[in-house]
């Protein structure tokens, strides 16, 4: 019986070496799947938690306008937090972007309350931020914690990595095809690493269907009339693909500038977020409106469907620099959304697009600039907006991208393959003295 039990399983073991010659991805994919599982369960619950919570602090500030007087209290618990307890995590997106390029140690796990205390802190008091740095940073954090359990190399790590931020965006925008890309593309301007493809896209999806699950509710958006891309409508997204560009370039270019200069001119880094909180709060009162606070839906929504003052994307973005370079936590991305949708409103009193299509070109147009992902931008705006719209956003993102330059809000990104040289010289020299 135990000489049939042994030729049955070598027979099962040749049949198996044959099987994973033949198809040799088979183990990778099991592998992949199992901790995109892993990853896309507590991603998902865990953006879902963060995408409600946000909504109450919205809300509630939103009823209490009063409480934006508190913003520099605030500021000063979110810095001392960060100061005393929290240095090694300070860096956040960028440390998960450092992380891939060069993986070192674990991640920690302090990451993910830390910047999710810190983001919610801000916007229940009226600061200018977003969303995306704090899902990327939580799913990044959470994620890097499986790298010793499952044994992982530092090339696995670097995947494991990519996964968690694309789980992270996908789920915290509703856009998971859009995450997938944005986590393969982010970290490396000019290249996709086709080898943490499967991974990435598989996180990214299973973490949005969870967050669905807990019925998380995501911004819907809706651009009521596309024409057909014929030569003159695409030569005028060509124009306004100029216009994000350089407008991309703009943001990042203050925000590292006004960072610097808050670093440079106060030393005591729990009183910088104190200064940015009063000139926030001090702007919302003397205004009369607390339009520019927060994460500014209303006004992105009101972008597709009327044409939006020149005003709004310059204050959105002065609002947002400040919040940031000061210490606050949150995200650009949102802000970014904010800035494109207003400025392609606007547009349409120059160029003859409709309103709904320019807000929806420079909604994700200006966040391709920013951080040089036109791919996964384009998705976006076909996830969000719809088919019909992709080869006016393609176009958008594909110039926004090239007219931004050598230009980004993460400055751990890498450049992998530049971008036209001659090109960007140009583009560059238009900003090197802001």
């Amino acid at each position: 019986m135990s000489k049939i039990h042994r030729t049955l399983s070598t027979a099962f073991i040749l049949h198996l070496q044959l099987f994973f010659r033949k198809y040799p991805s088979f183990p990778y994919i099991i592998k992949w799947l199992f901790i995109s599982l892993i990853i896309g369960s507590l991603v998902g619950t865990v953006s879902a938690g963060f995408l409600t919570s946000l909504q109450w602090a919205t809300d509630f500030r939103e009823s209490h306008v009063w409480i934006i007087i508190f913003l520099p209290v605030a500021g000063f618990l979110v810095g001392a937090l960060y100061h005393y307890f929290g240095k090694d995590v300070e860096a956040g997106n960028n440390l998960l972007l450092e992380s891939i390029h060069e993986p070192k140690e674990t991640i920690p796990l302090k990451m993910a309350p830390f910047v999710y205390l810190g983001t919610i802190v801000t916007h229940f008091f009226g600061g200018s931020a977003g969303r995306e740095g704090t899902a990327l940073q939580m799913a990044g954090a959470i994620a890097d914690q499986l790298a010793k359990p499952f044994r992982l190399d530092k090339a696995d790590r670097k995947v494991l990595l990519i996964s968690a931020m694309a789980a992270g965006f996908g789920s915290v925008f509703g856009t998971p095809l859009a995450g997938a890309v944005f986590g393969l593309e982010v970290f490396l301007i000019g290249k996709i690493r086709y080898h943490a493809i499967f991974p990435a896209f598989a996180s990214a999806i299973l973490a949005d269907a969870v967050t669905n699950f807990w019925k998380a509710k995501h911004t819907h958006y809706h651009i009521d009339f596309i024409p057909k891309p014929e030569f003159i409508p695409v030569i005028y997204s060509i124009l306004a693909g100029i216009a994000f560009g350089i407008c991309a370039a703009l943001f990042s270019k203050l925000l590292h500038k006004t960072g610097m200069l808050f670093k440079s001119t106060i030393k005591y880094p729990p009183l910088r977020p104190v200064i940015g909180g009063i000139l926030v709060a001090a702007a919302v009162f003397a205004m009369g409106t607390p339009r520019y606070a927060g994460l500014g839906i209303p006004t992105i929504l009101e972008s597709f469907t009327h044409p939006l003052p020149f005003y709004d994307f310059a204050l959105k973005m002065i609002f947002t620099i400040v919040t940031l370079s000061a210490g606050f936590k949150g995200g650009e991305v949102t802000p970014l959304f904010f800035i494109g949708a207003s400025l392609g409103s606007a547009l349409s009193l120059f160029i003859p697009l409709p309103y709904g299509l320019l807000a929806g070109m420079g909604f994700v147009a200006v966040f391709a600039g920013a951080t040089n992902t036109p791919l996964a931008c384009t998705l976006m705006g076909i996830e969000l907006f719809g088919a019909d719209c992709g080869v006016y956003v393609a176009i958008a993102c594909v110039v926004s991208y090239l007219f931004s330059g050598n230009n980004s809000i993460y400055i751990k990104q890498k450049i992998g393959e530049a971008k036209n040289r001659r090109f960007e010289h140009l583009v560059d020299k238009s900003f090197k003295d802001l």
